[in-house]
């Protein structure tokens, strides 16, 4: 665990708040910071198929003003080593099972109190 972690609860189904949580992990990764992401709720749909979440139709108009899109910013934290972390209760209450998540991103399952357990205490926590 790096003191300086930043953790992200991604809570929010809205595409805007997933997408900028993916920009914020992925910009902190590419800075040396260790990040990790926990989807819950909402958000977690974003791990089956994020253009089905409210307004993922801004990705298009994102895109052709030179902003990465939401498929740019995943893969770049898949490959600077974010951590993703999936709420097992948030998977529940959605009736998502882990097979049904993208195969393409590795994900950690976990709980509120993995969550806990892999954030720092001198780190960060954000809510989005």
């Amino acid at each position: 665990m790096s003191v300086d972690k930043l953790s992200l609860v991604v809570f929010s189904g809205e595409f805007e708040r997933v997408h900028y949580a993916l920009a914020m992990a992925a910009g902190a990764a590419a800075s040396n910071r260790a990040v990790t992401l926990f989807f819950t709720m909402g958000a977690a749909r974003a791990l089956v198929d994020w253009r089905a979440l409210p307004g993922a139709e801004r990705d298009r108009d994102l895109a052709q003003r030179g902003v990465a899109g939401f498929e740019e910013l995943l893969e770049a934290c898949v490959a600077l080593g974010v951590t993703v972390m999936v709420c097992e209760m948030g998977l529940r209450a959605l009736g998502i099972a882990a097979h049904d998540l993208r195969p393409d991103v590795p994900v950690t399952a976990g709980g509120i109190v993995s969550f806990l357990a892999d954030a720092s205490a001198d780190g960060a926590m954000l809510f989005l």
